[in-house]
């Protein structure tokens, strides 16, 4: 017994895979950041149980979404599902098959077409051990003691009884081990690589703005291309990171512009996103996505920004000025409404948000501080899967860091976060509440 245990526990160690922390796993929902038609919203595919059968698609908005024309499409035989969803009316599109589909968005002249497969679950194939173990035992147990009533010495009577144990114990292991025994591939998963366990290639990128030189105060598309460098061909094999294809994180190079946004993918290796800038000067991209069994990457730009700063007091809110503490010992404040100048994103709503305070007051070089934001405006949403998150750039633009808040009781968001070296940051701080998405602006000295 005792051995035909070690060799289960043996078998468990072996084939055990780790998991993908950010593959979508079958029985779970999708969910996909997007910046479309002026709106931060989220768009739920959630798991289906059954093919052929409902496919329901929801969408959340921060604070509101506009309502979304879906076409979902079969790669596999080309059928067409067309709907509407809109926020509190989700859509229920039916699916035919598993496997890869694409999901068209489209609001306000944008679209975006999102690949994913619909999974459904079909079974561990560590069910046939149990309910085996456990037929076969309770066979082996009424024959032992049929054995028993008629052998007087019982010897047989043992040995099938023992045997009929031994099944039980099978069966119960693998039901107290069930969470750590690889799962066996669902109906309609991506077919894995086998000849090497090196992952694909890092991701190379080409930024540029459409139109090519963008004017102060009018709308312009950021664009990120992505491509093999190893083939040159468009990399189109994102997977799903913190609940985005894709992360763009866009800043001047003083700090006082600042947007978080999720772009579209409008064709194969292709991201876009409408911005728009106030003041002329050089901005700078952060481009946070994970390839599918390569790891997370961060690819860097910058573009120019031409004309003269507009004017338009429409154009102006508190979301996104970096202002410098007068005392790092005392709390960090957000920035002072009557001096921002950046332009609006009607993701962020109007009025002061809370203090910032750092700790130790005068954070080192290469050691942990604690950022503590006071939240207002209601009690913070979930958003990109956390409760908050904390963007931090070098003056010099040649750091970035974005780190989490895993779920601080209270009106209040704690970040742990590590400056590199000594100089000066710009920090912004993100959480959403029932009025939004919130963003507190503030810098960070690290003395040398």
């Amino acid at each position: 017994m005792i051995r035909l245990v070690c060799l289960v526990c043996l078998l468990v160690l072996t084939l055990a895979s780790p998991a993908a922390a950010h593959d979508v796993k079958a029985g779970a929902d999708l969910r996909i950041a997007q910046t479309i038609a002026g709106a931060e919203l989220t768009l739920v595919v959630k798991a289906t149980t059954r093919v052929p059968g409902p496919l329901r698609v929801e969408v959340i908005g921060f604070p509101s979404a506009p309502a979304l024309d879906l076409r979902l499409r079969s790669v596999s035989d080309g059928r067409v599902v067309n709907g509407t969803v809109a926020q509190g009316r989700p859509a229920q599109l039916r699916v035919e098959e598993t496997g890869p589909h694409e999901l068209t968005v489209s609001a306000g002249g944008e679209s975006a077409v999102i690949p994913f497969r619909v999974l459904v679950d079909r079974g561990s194939g560590w069910e046939f051990l149990i309910y085996g173990g456990l037929f076969v035992a309770g066979l082996l147990l009424v024959g032992g003691l049929l054995t028993g009533a008629f052998n007087r010495r019982g010897r047989s009577a043992f040995v099938v009884t023992a045997v009929a144990a031994a099944g039980v114990a099978v069966a119960a292991l693998i039901v107290i081990l069930d969470p750590w025994l690889p799962a066996g591939s669902p109906d309609g998963a991506e077919p894995r690589p086998t000849g090497s366990a090196l992952g694909r290639p890092y991701v190379q990128r080409v930024v540029t703005t459409v139109p090519a030189g963008p004017l102060a105060g009018e709308e312009f598309v950021a664009r990120v291309d992505l491509f093999d460098g190893s083939t040159g061909r468009p990399v189109d094999d994102l997977t799903i990171h913190h609940e985005a294809m894709a992360h763009l994180v866009v800043t001047s190079e003083d700090g006082r512009y600042f947007r978080h946004v999720h772009p579209l993918r409008t064709a194969p290796g292709r991201l876009e996103v409408r911005l728009r800038a106030d003041r002329p000067g050089r901005y700078l991209t952060y481009v946070e996505l994970e390839r599918t069994d390569s790891g997370g990457q961060l690819l860097t730009g910058a573009f120019t920004v031409t004309g003269s700063a507009s004017a338009d007091p429409a154009q102006s809110t508190t979301s996104a000025k970096s202002v410098a503490p007068a005392d790092p010992a005392k709390s960090v404040a957000p920035a002072d409404p009557a001096e921002s100048t950046a332009p609006a994103d009607p993701a962020v709503p109007d009025g002061a948000a809370g203090a910032v305070t750092v700790t130790p007051a005068v954070p080192q070089a290469g050691r942990a501080a604690t950022v503590e934001v006071a939240t207002s405006g209601g009690t913070p949403r979930p958003w990109l899967g956390m409760a908050g998150h904390l963007i931090v750039r070098g003056a010099d633009g040649q750091f970035l860091g974005h780190v989490h808040e895993m779920g601080t009781p209270g009106n209040r968001l704690r970040f742990t976060f590590s400056f590199p070296a000594p100089g000066r940051y710009f920090a912004w701080a993100q959480y959403a509440t029932d009025r939004g998405i919130t963003t507190v602006p503030f810098t960070v000295e690290v003395p040398r």
